[in-house]
C-alpha cells in the first residue's frame, strides 16, 4: 500500500494489534499485559459520522483505525493551541477529548471521545 505521494506507508502497528489482543485476551479469560495496558493509554475511541473511530496517540503521531479497517497515519505539525496532525487529506485537530476529522476540507466533530478500555476477563 502507498500514501497519495507514492512513498511507502508504514506497516499495521500497535492500535489493531491492541484490539485484536484485547480481544483474544477477553476470550481467553486472562487479564490483558502490562504492553496492553500501556498502548491503551494513548488511545482514544470517538463516533465519527455514527461510526466507531480508534485513534492511537504516538511520538509526533496519530494513528486511526478507520470505521471501514483502513489505517491512516498522521503526522504532527505546529499548531497555536492543542494538537494537529495531517496527512495532506486527512487533518486532526482538538485538544482533550474535543477532537475534529477534517477530510478534503470537510470538517466534522468527534463525539463521545474517551479513553479507549481493555477488555477485562471474564
Amino acid at each position: 500500500m502507498r500514501s497519495p505521494d507514492s512513498t511507502p506507508c508504514r506497516p499495521p502497528w500497535a492500535v489493531a494489534a491492541v484490539i485484536a489482543a484485547a480481544g483474544a485476551l477477553a476470550a481467553c479469560g486472562s487479564s490483558p499485559s502490562k504492553d496492553d495496558a500501556d498502548a491503551a493509554k494513548n488511545t482514544i475511541t470517538c463516533q465519527w459520522s455514527g461510526e466507531r473511530l480508534v485513534i492511537r496517540f504516538d511520538a509526533g503521531e496519530a494513528r486511526l483505525l478507520m470505521p471501514d479497517g483502513d489505517r491512516v497515519s498522521l503526522y504532527q505539525i505546529p499548531a497555536a493551541s492543542g494538537a494537529r496532525y495531517s496527512n495532506g487529506i486527512f487533518e486532526l485537530r482538538g485538544k482533550g477529548m474535543e477532537m475534529q476529522l477534517i477530510q478534503n476540507g470537510n470538517a466534522m466533530p468527534l463525539v463521545d471521545c474517551q479513553p479507549y478500555q481493555v477488555p477485562k476477563a471474564n
